[in-house]
């Protein structure tokens, strides 16, 4: 896994060109490639800048000599990268996993084009049975939310708990974290969990992915959405 990961991150860092700006996510998988990017950097004194979705990705980028850009400015982003928890060859992703999945979701609106990179094991032919849909609620719309969650067909609704200690996960916006199991996911679910009432957002990427790269045993595999798409 870990020689696959390498690949991927050398596949990211070799599409840079000096002076880019992009958007980079947060996991171990995009850690390896913020590494690949800041050895390029250092070899061939490149300026890269990028927007970030986490306090972890930016101490990373920090580190390898990536400028970090403030997420409040700037306009669209040529392209970006991050992982995923679960995607499948449809480019339809779950995110979140991590708590970060807002900023995740901002930063993939912002991209033009927005690569996920994930070992073969995150891909699944339904990724509703691979992973549950984390949904950022603001902490008072729980009981608001449960109920039209189930009716959306969520079979298990789970307050994500902290782990070492008492409570829910906070996230960096002051939000919880629900987590939701459901045995389909139909093409309108993300926008119709986004639209319940104290939902701020969802961990379901099903049209912001143009580009899927897969490390496995026999190298790197490239899905790309359809121009028409």
């Amino acid at each position: 896994m870990h020689q696959g990961r390498e690949l991927l991150g050398r596949e990211i860092a070799s599409r840079l060109k000096d002076g880019d700006v992009i958007g980079v996510g947060t996991g171990s998988t995009v850690d390896v490639a913020i590494s690949a990017i800041g050895e390029r950097i250092r070899r061939e004194s490149l300026s890269i800048s990028a927007y970030t979705t986490s306090l972890e990705s930016i101490r990373r980028c920090c580190e390898v000599g990536i400028k970090v850009l403030d997420s409040y400015g700037g306009s669209q982003i040529a392209w970006g990268f991050d992982g995923a928890d679960a995607v499948d060859e449809n480019l339809r992703a779950i995110k979140g996993g991590g708590g970060a999945l807002l900023r995740e979701k901002i930063l993939a609106s912002r991209c033009k084009e927005f690569i996920i990179i994930a070992d073969e094991g995150k891909l699944v032919s339904n990724i509703a049975q691979k992973f549950l849909v984390p949904v950022e609620i603001i902490p008072e719309a729980f009981s608001v939310v449960e109920p039209i969650l189930s009716k959306l067909g969520a079979r298990e609704i789970n307050i994500r708990k902290a782990s070492g200690q008492y409570g829910p996960v906070t996230t960096l916006n002051g939000n919880i974290i629900l987590d939701a199991r459901f045995t389909e996911i139909t093409d309108s679910l993300e926008k119709d969990i986004k639209n319940i009432t104290g939902v701020v957002e969802n961990g379901l990427f099903l049209t912001q992915v143009t580009e899927l790269i897969v490390s496995g045993s026999s190298g790197l595999k490239f899905f790309k959405k359809c121009q028409n798409s």
